[in-house]
């Protein structure tokens, strides 16, 4: 059955900037709506069907096929936010809560919009990335709502088809100190699964696998001009933002949640087996692991470690 309050005849719509809300409701298409997703419209279930209704409604118009019941109402919330004075027509930024109040001067068309690109460019490179709650896994801290790589690396979305990618705790444990750490450079192609980041310690260098397939459109110069992160691997430590454009797809090789929990556990309890084949063995319960794994059991060796957990053999360089 509709929901009869969730659909309105035709109004304005609230004032934008409610940094809860979804977009239709800002645009005035529905009544209520609250965002879930951190304004992750493409992935968003609600978005899809109500563009397809919208869809739909402007195919019957064309056709000259009337309607039934509140859904014929149903418009694109860019079309909406049209009806209003140009000055009362919220920039997306603003109505996803990254901005203060700017109204839209491109019709809602954000492609060929200078200011987008600025924002692209400037303000999400360089905003704050806020500290993020963690649960622990013999040691490894892990991020609550990323997704996880089988080679170890993260997935942060920021906002439609743009993500955070970076390296987890587990590599900084395993392979100690790094000196460096390089990922390809604004506008290059990446794909899921292939070797995009290299990691540097000594004369050693190791690969690590991108976990989407995208475009390059910012690196973090923090990490590439030290030694490593200067925070938290999930927050400062961030390596590359990427354009994932087949996203969905990529989403569906990557663990999150308790999904992420039952790969960890796997993960160390391979990591004290081979401890165990090189050093005899441990305690009944393995205790956490601590820094620098490889720095106390060099026999653990750097390539064998390379393959093993990053999942990229250095024959393949």
């Amino acid at each position: 059955m509709e929901d009869k309050e969730m659909f309105p005849k035709s109004r304005a719509g609230p004032p934008a900037g409610e940094r809860s809300d979804c977009v239709w409701k800002q645009a005035g298409v529905v009544r209520r709506k609250e965002c879930a997703r951190g304004y992750q419209c493409r992935e968003c279930v609600f978005d899809r069907a109500l563009r397809r209704v919208a869809r739909e409604n402007r195919e019957k118009k064309e056709d000259r096929t009337p309607g039934h019941g509140r859904r014929r109402s149903i418009i694109p919330w860019q079309e909406r936010l049209m009806e209003r004075p140009q000055w009362q027509r919220p920039c997306i930024h603003h109505m996803k809560g990254h901005i203060e109040y700017r109204s839209c001067t491109n019709e809602y068309q954000c492609g060929p919009c200078d200011f987008n690109q600025y924002f692209l460019d400037q303000f999400t490179v360089h905003a704050a990335v806020l500290p993020v709650e963690t649960f622990e896994v013999k040691g490894i801290k892990l991020p609550q709502g990323y997704y996880f790589h089988p080679g170890h690396t993260w997935v942060r979305m920021e906002g439609d088809s743009s993500v955070r990618v970076g390296i987890d705790d587990f590599v900084f444990r395993l392979l100690g100190p790094l000196d460096r750490i390089e990922g390809p450079l604004a506008g290059k192609e990446v794909q899921q699964g292939s070797a995009a980041i290299s990691v540097f310690r000594g004369s050693r260098k190791a690969r690590m696998l991108s976990p989407v397939t995208g475009v390059v459109t910012s690196i973090n110069p923090a990490v590439w001009e030290g030694p490593g992160p200067a925070g938290s691997p999930y927050t400062e430590g961030w390596v590359m933002l990427v354009h994932a454009y087949r996203l969905r797809e990529d989403l569906k090789n990557l663990f999150i949640h308790e999904e992420t929990k039952a790969f960890m556990e796997g993960e160390v309890a391979r990591l004290y087996e081979l401890i165990e084949t090189v050093e005899g063995p441990l305690s009944a319960d393995g205790g956490l692991l601590g820094d620098d794994i490889l720095g106390k059991i060099p026999k653990l060796g750097w390539d064998n470690l390379q393959r093993l957990f990053l999942r990229y053999s250095p024959s393949e360089s």
